[in-house]
């Protein structure tokens, strides 16, 4: 746990200088941008009057290199995204909006409790959408190194939008990763899913009449299955092999039939109920970010749809919070 505490500590002060900001390189990174722009139809005008107030931003920098999701264990992480008052919360607000929730569930085939879960982690249903300049961050994390070319697609991707008047640029603040919303869409999942469900001839994602009907044709779009499962916790025997322990979200590798993997889990008689033939696959979340961690707990067997849920967040831990979420709320609604 020292070793722990150390690495975080070294860490933040690492952020510090991981990444120097210089104006004039920023400033022409800024042209470089604008060529860019120009060549993907957003017109001069458009571009000069957005970007002209553009700043870099270094709290943004300290907040991408220190996510929770990099230090967290996962009984932390779960555990403050799933509290008896995030579930009192979104109770609450499932009354306040009744007939919405209940008319996207059945018009997109997405459980109402997933949409919550996802809209209390996101936003804490509505009421931390966030306060950043999304503009002068996507521009900062394009300037920097680490993902340089994901947030320059991103940031050329909402100027299209705000070309397109889909946008209104005046709106634009949220999170410190560009994201916006109720549910924290980024610009390529606006272009890709968002709709005008109340069709007023604009997409508003600080609106439940868009929002919601959004985040469910989002995911019924990505590929999730009403009422299939999620995850299940699981104890593992020690000799399972160690290439089927998945510890990193990018991609979830030796999936098998569920049925193949009874040798390794002790306590494969809760599962018995589940169909032998789903494809699934083993993840031990903490072993990528706690150095002393035991290497088969905490272990969990996933499904496709929590790959459905990684596609929204490439998370192994926002992936369990959210369908821990969802659980509760299904006892509960």
């Amino acid at each position: 746990m020292k070793l722990t505490k150390f690495l975080i500590i070294f860490f933040i002060l690492g952020i510090k200088f991981s990444f120097a900001y210089d104006a004039a390189e920023f400033k022409n990174w800024k042209l470089n941008l604008k060529t860019i722009a120009l060549k993907n139809n957003i017109s001069e005008n458009t571009f000069n009057l957005v970007m002209s107030n553009v700043k870099y931003l270094p709290k943004v920098i300290e907040y991408d290199r220190f996510q929770p999701e990099f230090y967290e264990d996962t009984k932390t992480y779960i555990g403050k995204r799933t509290s008896q008052q995030k579930q009192n919360n979104g109770i609450n607000f499932y009354k306040d909006n009744k007939n919405l929730i209940d008319l996207v569930e059945v018009e997109f085939e997405i459980e109402k409790e997933l949409l919550l879960a996802l809209m209390g982690i996101e936003t804490n249903f509505g009421k931390y959408v966030g306060k950043m300049d999304i503009l002068s961050s996507l521009a900062t994390l394009s300037y920097d190194k680490r993902r340089s070319e994901f947030f320059t697609k991103e940031l050329i991707t909402l100027l299209k939008l705000i070309e397109s008047k889909k946008i209104n640029y005046k709106t634009l603040y949220g999170s410190w990763a560009g994201a916006f919303g109720y549910f924290q869409f980024m610009p390529s999942t606006i272009t890709n899913y968002a709709i005008d469900h109340n069709q007023d001839n604009k997409i508003n994602l600080k609106d439940n009449e868009d929002a919601y009907p959004s985040a469910a044709n989002y995911l019924k779009q990505i590929g999730w299955k009403k009422d299939n499962p999620c995850f299940y916790r699981i104890s593992l025997n020690e000799n399972i092999p160690k290439k089927y322990l998945n510890v990193s979200a990018k991609k979830l590798n030796n999936k098998k039939k569920l049925n193949f993997f009874k040798k390794y889990i002790k306590n494969y008689s809760e599962l018995e109920s589940l169909d032998g033939n789903l494809i699934s696959a083993i993840i031990t979340p903490d072993k990528d970010i706690i150095p002393d961690a035991e290497t088969l707990n905490p272990a969990y067997v996933v499904f496709d749809n929590y790959e459905v849920i990684l596609k929204w967040n490439r998370s192994l831990r926002f992936a369990l919070a959210v369908c821990t979420l969802k659980n509760e709320f299904k006892n509960d609604i």
